[in-house]
């Protein structure tokens, strides 16, 4: 086991730890809602704040990497990417829920008359809780990062964050304080995840910056990172009461989770467990897993009356019902979807060069070869 180099951590495909990561997220979310007191120990709802610093680093790289490549970022690609990636499956479970409570007499009770609008338009932050679908104001959180956030970097501060990267950090700053006014049911806590991952990003993909990080990418890290990360997710109520403050340990909190990213790159033993097949399973389905906690929820309790006191059996139940039916909305609605977004992705491209290359080659016979 060593640290990894620059050259071998740009030439990574794959953040198999990752996947661990949005596992253990999604299932400790489940566990917060549905096992009881006896769990609120582990604080589950740190796993919001886990996938917003994954988020923010995935989605950032991802650009960096773009624009090694190319040059330069497509915005285009890059809403039709999240379109297909987030919409489709978003909208199936918000249509599966509506049909639930209207089937079962509950459709006024649930009081979804007066947030449909919210949850159709992703401003789901702005209306008040509901429990079969009250965790999604998370994407509403995040729909906003993605709609600003590509505008904000590669139009305003075009092509910035790889040569000024403080003209990007501030574009960033400015975003989640825009975010956080514009949305004050929200938590500013989330935009701050999400910042932080993407800063992790910026850190990572410059050489100087991952000279800086690069001891910490040696795989024995990960062990006292995961041991410090655990000890703070257990005790994130009482550091923050002896804080005084709200927002210094769940910054804490998201640095590690940013630490913990950074020293699993490498092969090590918390990166083995963290990329097991059965962690790869949950963390691919974790969007919907996320998404139909609340409708599986339902179908336990409706199904097993003795579940109905939430504690340790019905928060394991909660999650095996919503693992079944996420890899059925992973298999039949996320996978093809995505496909779909990238033969579109490939049809657009397709259309450009034929509408560019023609020009070009009239214009300079000279360089028309490598334009095709």
């Amino acid at each position: 086991m060593r640290s990894l180099t620059h050259a071998e951590y740009l030439a990574m495909r794959r953040f198999p730890a990752l996947d661990g990561m949005r596992a253990i997220a999604a299932v400790m979310v489940v566990f917060f809602h549905f096992a009881g007191p006896r769990w609120a120990w582990l604080n589950g709802f740190l796993g919001v704040h886990m996938f917003f610093v994954l988020s923010g680093f995935l989605i950032t790289t991802l650009a960096l990497r773009e624009e090694n490549r190319t040059g330069r970022v497509s915005l285009r690609e890059f809403y039709v990417r999240r379109v297909f990636r987030i919409l489709p499956v978003y909208y199936v479970v918000l249509a599966m829920i509506v049909a639930l409570a209207w089937l079962r007499g509950e459709w006024v009770s649930s009081g979804l008359p007066g947030l449909l609008d919210n949850y159709l338009t992703f401003t789901n932050e702005w209306g008040p809780n509901n429990s079969l679908f009250g965790q999604s104001w998370t994407l509403g959180v995040e729909q906003k990062f993605y709609l600003a956030w590509p505008l904000l970097v590669f139009t305003v501060g075009a092509f910035t964050f790889a040569r000024h990267a403080l003209t990007t950090v501030g574009l960033l700053v400015l975003a989640v304080v825009g975010a956080s006014v514009l949305s004050p049911q929200a938590s500013a806590a989330a935009y701050f995840m999400i910042l932080v991952g993407c800063l992790l990003a910026f850190v990572l993909h410059n050489p100087r910056g991952f000279a800086v990080m690069r001891p910490l990418t040696h795989p024995v890290v990960a062990i006292p990172v995961a041991v410090a990360l655990i000890a703070l997710q257990s005790y994130m109520i009482e550091a923050t009461a002896f804080i005084g403050y709200d927002m210094p340990a769940p910054a804490l909190y998201a640095v590690l989770v940013a630490l913990l990213v950074v020293s699993t790159l490498g092969r090590g033993p918390v990166q083995w467990i963290l990329s097991r097949p059965s962690m790869v399973f949950i963390g691919e389905r974790s969007y919907s897993l996320y998404l139909v906690q609340g409708l599986a929820g339902v179908v336990v309790v409706s199904t097993f009356p003795v579940l109905q006191v939430h504690r340790t059996a019905t928060g394991i139940v909660v999650t095996i019902v919503g693992l079944c039916i996420a890899d059925l909305l992973y298999r039949w609605v996320e996978v093809p979807m995505i496909d779909r977004g990238r033969q579109l992705i490939g049809a657009l491209r397709r259309r450009s060069r034929s509408e560019v290359v023609p020009s070009e080659r009239t214009r300079e016979p000279a360089s028309a070869d490598a334009l095709v």
